[in-house]
């Protein structure tokens, strides 16, 4: 891995001021052992030192040979050693060896913390810590689905917006589909349907879905949960659609789909019900989603949520087709654009 050291960082470390003069001298021998430890973990370390440091480290002679070797390398004239250090390390994708925190390049530099590798002398030893972790923007999958909803509708298509995160529980997704089709007014759960939930054994395989049933079915329930709460729903699911049929005396049996919604907080749901007449049997639009480095990995390792919350919330059988892209123009975490094309069946 390559290293970019802050050698003026490095050989000032643990030294303390001269009694007399109060001066802080830096130590080449520091910087010695901070390149051999490197070296010796198998990483590649590029030392950077501002101009100062050649006339203020303890052993000049030697530093200016280090120099000479290109061991250790000046940074330009005129530049600002810890800027010019950041620079370089976001354009070779580099760590950075520093307990400097380089705060005042914050807002031009986003996630320093997680490019720094700390360090400490111990017993003589040169010891090296890890940076912290990258940081994920807040929220950032939600904001995608919002943007991309956003599209759809704005082509004429509906979009299920609630984000009320009802408790969730077989019985109360089944209580809250029946009041929604009939109308009513959200209320306790009723203890007489409790009764017959509770009397359904657990069909352990999801209602499927062929166009007959569409057509026999009244309506279809998409039942939108945390992905964390998914294999608990997909075992109610059957259950649920029994329940609902029971109680309002219908002739089939709604369909009951389960989908992860990125809205929905984990021990809740949301219901999107949509007659069969109105189904969208594949996602008229497929999602381009263009994202920065950072959040790339993240954003492709959740695409297929965010399929699913975009099928539930807009009614579509089928997921659309999402794609994630990195860009070299999108440098701070948390930026992305979204786009939509003509997808499924025209």
């Amino acid at each position: 891995m390559k290293i970019i050291v802050d050698g003026s960082n490095v050989a000032y470390y643990g030294q303390k001021p001269n009694e007399e003069t109060g001066k802080v001298t830096p130590s080449l021998k520091t910087l010695k052992v901070a390149i051999h430890t490197l070296k010796k973990l198998g990483h590649e370390p590029l030392v950077l030192a501002d101009a100062p440091l050649r006339h203020e480290i303890d052993d000049k002679d030697g530093f200016n040979e280090m120099i000479q070797n290109e061991e250790v390398f000046p940074v330009p004239a005129g530049t600002i050693a810890d800027h010019y250090i950041l620079n370089l390390a976001y354009e070779e994708d580099a760590k950075i060896l520093s307990n400097d925190f380089f705060r005042e390049y914050q807002d031009e530099f986003q996630d320093i913390s997680s490019r720094r590798l700390p360090y400490r002398v111990k017993d003589g030893r040169f010891q090296i810590g890890k940076p912290s972790p990258p940081k994920k923007v807040k929220n950032i999958l939600q904001k995608i689905c919002s943007k991309s909803l956003n599209e759809f509708e704005s082509r004429g298509f509906d979009v299920y917006k609630s984000k009320r995160n009802n408790k969730f529980s077989g019985l109360a997704v089944a209580q809250e589909a029946i009041n929604r089709v009939n109308d009513e007014e959200e209320n306790a759960i009723d203890t007489k349907l409790e009764n017959v939930f509770m009397k359904i054994p657990i069909l352990n395989k999801l209602v499927g879905i062929v166009d007959e049933e569409i057509e026999d079915s009244d309506f279809l329930i998409f039942v939108l949960v945390n992905p964390k709460d998914y294999k608990e729903a997909v075992k109610n699911a059957g259950t649920i659609a029994v329940t609902v049929k029971n109680k309002l005396g219908l002739d089939h049996s709604p369909l009951v789909a389960v989908r992860n919604d990125l809205f929905t907080r984990p021990g809740a749901f949301e219901l999107n019900i949509i007659y069969s007449d109105e189904i969208l049997e594949e996602s008229p639009y497929n999602l381009d989603i263009i994202i920065n480095d950072s959040d790339y990995s993240f954003i492709k390792h959740n695409s297929r949520n965010i399929a699913s919350t975009l099928a539930g919330r807009l009614g579509t059988w089928k997921f659309p087709r999402v794609a994630v892209k990195p860009s070299m123009l999108m440098e701070k975490p948390g930026q992305f654009e979204v786009s939509i094309e003509r997808g499924g069946k025209n």
